[in-house]
């Protein structure tokens, strides 16, 4: 008698089944969100949603899911399937909920305050920086490439008041995300031609001198020195390499500014948010470059942005980054009685920063040879303050700056005032600073006996 081999065989549709039940009730939920929901917003304000902020719309949407789930279950069940654990159902609500009121997978990754840099080779392969310097892989942002592409449209058309193509004809995106974070994405240009981005965010959207010397930036010398720089309306330049911390030095020198000057920014996408707090800068306008539209025309670079800025009466402009033309008539404005005025640029030294704004200059419309240029620059840029990152390659501090003193020969002649010590943090050079410049800066509340501690870095 042949004995019958009783052993139960696997399932041979389960985890088929539970990834296809997932992928039903993802769809169901997205579809109850898109038929419900505005009747719902209406119902609840009666002026077709009006008024309605966006945690109450996430909360009228989460109630709708929660009856679409239930309704879902009960067919599942009536139809034999498998259902989803409860995880499972809340894990697809959010991700739903992200989708429509959040920034779809990005979401989880940009809640975490701990994240500095997100980038987005592919869809499924994700790296992260994080604020003390570790870097990890972490779980695919998308379910494919389209998705991706979705989103980051989603995400341009959320952002700005003006047009932000994402396309084969616009393949490049800038734009500044609703916390601030800056998204930098491509589509079609990369291995695959996948869509791929890169989104860096600001640890803090406002900052001060202070505030930077407590996180290690600087020392009081150094925070005494720049507000001087400040309050005597020199014009300064900040350098430094990506992520070193220009823009949030920009925004702490900018908090020593009178409330009531008048300033305008020109940027290519909006990142410095100076008006954001009217007690600290009352009287802003900020310029933001304009991509072409789907004709190709309606173009408006930050070049001529920085020349129209100038027919507004500003006490001091500000161009977020120097990236090409734009340098020309930024130089202008610093040398045309907008002193005070500043800018920053990606450069890997305070010294070579002339050499970087020299061949911006003769790329630009004007063409203008290193002998103008070194002029231009002399007579425009009066400090540059460089950025870099401390021995333990984490911590931002100030590395260098420089006093602008004249020009020969095609080149720009500057002393340097603090340089790099042994822990790569500036220390002052003492007889460095020109004794007229040094007037102007007492003038303004520096105490020069500051310029004399070899040691620099200290504390009272």
């Amino acid at each position: 008698m042949t004995q019958t081999d009783h052993t139960a065989a696997p399932h041979p549709t389960l985890a088929g089944d539970v990834g296809e039940a997932e992928q039903r009730l993802r769809t169901r939920l997205r579809r109850a969100l898109t038929t419900d929901l505005p009747g719902r917003v209406e119902a609840a304000t009666g002026t077709h949603g009006a008024g309605v902020s966006l945690a109450r719309r996430r909360e009228i949407g989460r109630e709708v899911l929660d009856t679409a789930i239930a309704a879902h279950s009960e067919a599942e069940l009536l139809a034999g399937r498998v259902l989803v654990d409860s995880v499972c159902e809340q894990r697809l609500v959010e991700q739903v909920l992200d989708e429509l009121f959040g920034l779809g997978g990005l979401q989880p990754l940009l809640a975490d305050p701990l994240v500095e840099t997100i980038a987005v080779n592919r869809f499924d392969r994700v790296f992260v920086q994080y604020n003390d310097g570790r870097r990890a892989q972490v779980a695919p942002v998308a379910e494919c490439n389209e998705e991706l592409t979705d989103l980051i449209r989603t995400l341009a058309a959320r952002a700005s008041s003006e047009e932000r193509r994402f396309d084969r004809g616009s393949p490049a995106l800038n734009l500044q995300l609703p916390g601030g974070e800056r998204l930098f994405a491509v589509l079609g240009l990369t291995a695959g031609g996948v869509t791929a981005c890169t989104i860096r965010r600001h640890g803090y959207l406002t900052a001060t001198l202070a505030q930077l010397r407590r996180r290690g930036t600087l020392d009081v010398g150094l925070e005494r020195f720049l507000r001087a720089l400040v309050r005597a309306r020199k014009n300064v330049l900040i350098t430094g390499g990506t992520g070193a911390g220009k823009t949030t030095l920009l925004r702490a020198l900018a908090s020593e500014m009178d409330p009531l000057e008048r300033i305008v920014t020109v940027e290519d996408a909006f990142e410095l948010g100076l008006g954001l707090d009217p007690g600290l800068h009352a009287d802003v306008t900020a310029l933001q470059a304009r991509e072409p539209n789907v004709e190709g025309a309606g173009k408006i670079d930050q070049a001529e942005l920085v020349r129209w800025g100038l027919r507004m009466s500003p006490d001091r402009v500000i161009v977020g980054e120097i990236r090409g033309a734009e340098v020309i008539p930024m130089c202008n404005a610093m040398s045309q009685g907008n002193d005070g005025s500043m800018a920053t640029l990606h450069a890997s030294s305070s010294k070579i920063a002339f050499t970087r704004l020299a061949s911006y200059a003769a790329q630009g419309p004007e063409r203008l040879p290193l002998e103008a240029t070194a002029l231009l620059v002399a007579s425009a840029v009066h400090f540059v303050v460089h950025l870099d990152r401390a021995t333990d390659r984490t911590t931002r501090v100030i590395a260098s700056i420089r006093e602008v003193t004249d020009a020969e020969a095609g080149s720009v002649i500057s002393n340097e005032i603090y340089r790099r010590g042994p822990d790569r943090r500036a220390v002052p050079v003492a007889g460095a600073l020109r004794a007229d410049t040094l007037d102007d800066l007492v003038a303004a509340g520096f105490d020069p006996n500051l310029l004399s501690r070899p040691e620099g870095w200290w504390t009272p």
